[in-house]
């Protein structure tokens, strides 16, 4: 392989371009791991469920910097696949709060795990602690800026 031009990136490409490539490897690989399930990109929006219980479907949009209209579809898959729950706000009738299921609920750690031992193998360790933390500064930034 040349090292000097990968999956259409080279060394001048900017960054978001490598991250980007780590993130489709990334998701190939927990896709080979987990032939059942064909989440994608999509199983980010499950973990954020289930890490914040009660959240919304604005939460979701506001998060990912997507449209309303693509998060209403996901979260219907889900909800139809019996991986989410949508309850009536008790504060706001006209918003849902969204769960997780017990179906989802054994996945998410299965889907952590897969992800963790993608990481190992690609080199990302614990050490690694200051680099992730910039990169979410970054992250972080980048969804004030939007």
């Amino acid at each position: 392989m040349d090292n000097e031009s990968f999956q259409a990136i080279n060394k001048d490409s900017p960054l978001i371009a490598w991250i980007h490539n780590i993130s489709l490897n990334q998701q190939k690989y927990m896709k080979s791991k987990i032939k059942d399930y064909d989440f994608g990109h999509d199983v980010r929006f499950l973990m954020f469920i289930y890490d914040n219980p009660d959240c919304s479907q604005e939460d979701l949009v506001n998060m990912f910097a997507q449209s309303k209209g693509n998060i209403a579809k996901i979260l219907k898959k889900f909800e139809d696949d019996g991986f989410i729950e949508r309850n009536v706000n008790s504060q706001n009738r006209r918003k849902y709060m969204l769960n997780t299921t017990d179906k989802a609920n054994e996945l998410v750690p299965k889907f952590r795990k897969i992800s963790k031992e993608w990481e190992l193998e690609v080199g990302i360790t614990d050490e690694d602690w200051e680099f992730k933390k910039r990169l979410e500064e970054i992250a972080i930034r980048g969804m004030e800026i939007i």
